[in-house]
């Protein structure tokens, strides 16, 4: 948290900026009121950089328009039914919406509109008191009805009005919530949290796609084990994310094992921690991150207690895998992340034979051709699941997984790995075979692959005496 004063000589930096100051005028002009609002105005407080410009104003979206059109590079009005209009000035984009008073009438998954009349009520109806907060233009002065910068200083969430009524308004705030807590590193108070454990089945209420969003966001923040906590916590991730609470299975006085919960996030702190070794910071990975958080919601299914105290979850890889398919079908992911995310889940136990012998060349080969353009992140996922407290396994699997990725990147420079494939085709399979397009075609495919994958590459030559041979041998005597 920066000093009062620093924060505002930050905002007085950002007012002074082209796009900030061609905007006072126009609006000043124009006799409406312009503030800048909510993230910027937090952000200054924190010290932290501002990425998004957001202003409201007492102006109705027809007259924004009329005001920005002279002065804007582009605009756009895709927000317009919810009173928000972009533009891009001086080369950046903003957001200016109508003073606004929405709510939802208890059913409905959707806002209903209401444009307010105040700055003052404006903020009111806000999420978090953090994020009520406003700078007036082109007068400099700061707003903060609900003692939002006492809040900064306390590092505290809570709304502005009574948490029951903003979450009855909004219940999505209750995930917002989870991730600004997250993001910002703030505690949510007491009364706060409360209210979300209370009123956690009206998040029902709320579209898929907009849960998915702010699942996603929570996700990619720098460390999201607080949010994602306080979801399990409230019940709110029994509603939207099930699997992740089912993880905290049961103790059995007889049967001892990983908490298997605390385990997947342990898994995602260390997934992220890869990715900014491995210098993907300004990147963060979100189809990575799901898969660290899903990768073992197959376990409670193939749970099983065997004699002797033994705890085994056979399958829980394929089983996870379908699981997964399913959960982010219901929350609206697009098919590329879904396709991925199962992908890794189905893959993430096929290292761990590594160390119980050493890998032919062929079953390196296997590895990265199942894992195709998601290698780079099963070799993060596949590090990241390792989490025993037993220093010297966790070197051995270490040393392991060194040595896989050095045998990968020496047999790719020597082979192309990245793009195995016979060295026929199946228009060259068809006629040296003499046949149609059919199944037959797979399966000579198949069979030259296999022996790509087993031996190496052994020249077209070589594969047409190979694949005459194996036809020879399917022919009837």
């Amino acid at each position: 948290m920066q000093s009062v004063a620093a924060a505002l000589e930050r905002l007085r930096g950002l007012a002074d900026s082209p796009t900030v100051a061609q905007l006072a005028q126009a609006f000043d002009a124009a006799g409406r009121e312009i503030a800048l609002v909510g993230g910027p105005v937090r952000d200054a407080f924190l010290g932290r950089q501002t990425n998004d410009l957001d202003f409201t104003t007492d102006a109705t979206p027809d007259e924004i328009l009329a005001i920005v059109e002279p002065i804007a590079e582009a605009h756009w009005d895709i927000g317009r039914d919810f009173g928000t209009i972009g533009a891009k000035i001086a080369g950046e984009a903003v957001e200016i919406t109508t003073y606004r008073a929405d709510s939802y009438d208890g059913d409905s998954r959707k806002p209903e509109v209401v444009f307010g009349s105040s700055l003052e009520d404006d903020l009111a109806r806000r999420d978090f008191t953090v994020n009520a907060l406003a700078l007036r233009l082109p007068q400099l002065a700061l707003v903060d009805p609900s003692g939002g910068i006492d809040d900064l200083l306390a590092a505290t969430l809570r709304t502005p009005a009574a948490p029951e009524r903003s979450f009855g308004d909004d219940p999505l705030r209750m995930l917002r919530a989870a991730r600004f807590s997250a993001q910002l590193g703030f505690e949510v108070e007491e009364g706060t949290r409360a209210a979300m454990t209370e009123l956690a089945s009206e998040i029902d209420r709320i579209s898929a796609e907009r849960v998915r969003d702010e699942l996603s966001k929570l996700l990619l923040t720098a460390a999201p084990r607080g949010g994602i906590r306080l979801l399990v916590e409230s019940g709110l991730a029994d509603r939207v994310l099930p699997e992740i609470p089912a993880l905290r299975l049961e103790i059995d006085e007889h049967h001892h094992h990983k908490d298997v919960y605390e385990h997947s996030l342990t898994v995602l702190d260390q997934a992220i921690d890869y990715e900014v070794s491995r210098g993907r910071l300004d990147s963060p990975d979100l189809v990575l991150r799901l898969a660290a958080l899903l990768h073992d919601i197959g376990k409670p299914a193939t749970r099983r207690l065997e004699r002797g105290g033994a705890v085994t979850f056979h399958h829980h890889d394929v089983v996870g895998a379908k699981l997964a398919r399913k959960r982010l079908r219901a929350l609206r992911y697009d098919n590329d992340t879904i396709a991925a995310v199962s992908r890794l889940i189905e893959l993430h136990l096929r290292f761990f034979g590594y160390t119980d012998g050493a890998w032919t060349d062929s079953a390196v080969r296997r590895y990265v051709r199942d894992a195709g353009d998601q290698l780079e992140r099963l070799h993060i996922l596949t590090r990241a699941d390792v989490t025993t407290r037993n220093r010297r396994k966790a070197d051995r699997l270490g040393f392991a997984y060194d040595d896989l990725e050095e045998r990968i990147a020496v047999l790719a420079e020597q082979e192309e790995l990245a793009a195995v494939r016979p060295e026929l085709d199946g228009e060259q399979i068809m006629a040296l075979l003499g046949v149609k397009p059919g199944p037959i075609v797979g399966e000579a495919y198949r069979f030259l692959l296999d022996v790509r994958l087993d031996e190496g590459p052994i020249g077209a030559d070589a594969a047409r005496e190979r694949l005459l041979a194996w036809w020879a041998q399917r022919a009837p005597s």
